[in-house]
């Protein structure tokens, strides 16, 4: 499994390497180890230098909220992919709804930057979600298959390591409601059905597919306990170190019940 943090435009830099220190303190002195759950944070990419410091010593890595689809050029604010690498990152979210909506990155654009990502060594966390009008239309799977076709669109993968989807409906990003479990994992069920088309079902099996919309310690087993569900991209409660490893625990928990 995979729990992974996007802080978004939380934090300052002194307050960002507070909660990275916080988390490897917490990791250290945790009564047991995560096994076989990864944890992975995203801050914003002022943090980084100081958030890789942080936790270089500990099973934690380190990813990037968005980059450029292009190595270098006249793109003042922008990030590259190179300049990620260069630092130490291991993954970046891309394509995340809020990029979407208040950017009007489109599906073409996230591609660019999937195969950018890839190009480079980079793990691409690809969001995918509908809006609540969308789902009320009964459009939820034509949306979400089409963004990942858009997405996905000509990117090779060698293995599941490769790549990362998270399934994010907007309707439920950041207001505090999450879909219930069982719509979660139907969504779930269609990306996977998806990636096996496009890579096969022995390497779909194992893409790591995340759910992030509202998922917080309390309601974290029941959907990682889904059977498509295999980890979280997590908001607002990844910007507490106790709530974001609270969430790893809970992911611990299900893949212990699940070998009994």
């Amino acid at each position: 499994m995979l729990v992974a943090g996007n802080w978004k435009m939380n934090t300052d830099v002194p307050e960002g390497r507070a909660l990275a220190d916080a988390i490897a303190e917490d990791l250290s002195s945790a009564s047991s180890d995560l096994g076989n759950v990864d944890v992975l944070v995203c801050p914003s990419h002022v943090h980084l230098p100081a958030v890789l410091d942080a936790l270089a010593d500990t099973p934690v890595t380190v990813g990037a909220q968005d980059m450029h689809a292009e190595d270098e050029g006249a793109y003042t604010g922008d990030v590259s992919a190179p300049m990620l690498t260069s630092i130490g990152c291991d993954a970046v979210i891309l394509g995340h709804s809020e990029r979407r909506k208040y950017y009007d990155e489109t599906d073409a654009e996230v591609n660019a930057k999937v195969k950018q990502a890839r190009a480079h060594g980079l793990v691409p966390i690809v969001c995918v979600g509908e809006t609540l009008e969308q789902r009320k239309a009964g459009e939820a799977d034509t949306v979400v298959q089409n963004q990942v076709d858009g997405a996905l669109s000509g990117v090779s993968i060698d293995g599941p390591d490769d790549l990362v989807v998270a399934y994010e409906p907007i309707w439920a990003i950041g207001t505090g409601e999450s879909a219930e479990p069982e719509q979660a994992q139907e969504m779930h069920a269609v990306i996977r059905d998806d990636l096996a088309g496009r890579y096969g079902g022995d390497v779909a099996d194992e893409v790591p597919l995340l759910y992030g919309g509202s998922m917080k310690p309390h309601n974290a087993y029941g959907l990682l306990s889904q059977p498509d569900i295999d980890g979280g991209l997590i908001g607002s409660a990844s910007l507490a170190a106790e709530s974001f490893l609270g969430i790893a625990e809970k992911a611990v928990e299900v893949l212990a019940a699940s070998e009994d």
